[in-house]
């Protein structure tokens, strides 16, 4: 009896360790799907019907081997599926700050690996690739400094939790890379 309930507890927990990860893969799946039928169609396209975000934008950090699908908003909600555009952004005006969050320690862990001159891409929806080139990177604590949003000059902030190997989540700190736009081109 002993021996059965251990058994039935053991494929329960395996199942359940099983599901985290095939759910992480299968919903960036639908994400990307999701990206690649806004970009065809035009039109914001949720990943699936009960989603409250959709793909606003494609974000890459060649230097990194980083492609990475940016959804709208930038909530507990959002961020769990991954990098989110903040809603205090207007991701259409190609001459303002872009403020996009991930988690530390999956979308935005390879921001503790960009250097200052490295190159990032966005290509948005109507196909309008940016490039930009990192310029600064900081640790603010945020209880004591605003990150400063620039309606005028197109900039990538990016900005996560610090320290990377943190023990517990949260906290004032913010590791933030900036990035200027260097070019513009259409795909």
């Amino acid at each position: 009896m002993a021996r059965s309930f251990l058994l039935i507890a053991g494929l329960i927990i395996f199942a359940y360790g099983s599901y985290m990860p095939i759910k992480a893969q299968l919903s960036q799946l639908l994400i990307r799907h999701a990206w690649h039928e806004s970009t065809y169609s035009g039109e914001y396209v949720k990943p699936w019907s009960w989603a409250d975000t959709y793909p606003v934008m494609r974000l890459q950090a060649p230097s990194q081997e980083e492609d990475l699908i940016v959804l709208a908003g930038d909530t507990g909600n959002v961020l769990a599926f991954g990098p989110g555009l903040s809603r205090l952004t207007p991701h259409t005006n190609h001459s303002s700050t872009w403020l996009i969050s991930a988690h530390r320690d999956t979308h935005f862990e390879f921001l503790q690996h960009l250097k200052v001159g490295d190159f990032l891409m966005t290509t948005n929806l109507d196909m309008t690739i940016q490039k930009f080139q990192v310029n600064d990177i900081n640790i603010i604590d945020v209880t004591k400094q605003d990150i400063i949003l620039d309606d005028h000059h197109a900039t990538l902030k990016l900005i996560t939790c610090y320290p990377f190997d943190a023990l517990v989540a949260g906290g004032p700190l913010r590791y933030v890379v900036t990035a200027e736009k260097y070019q513009t081109f259409l795909y």
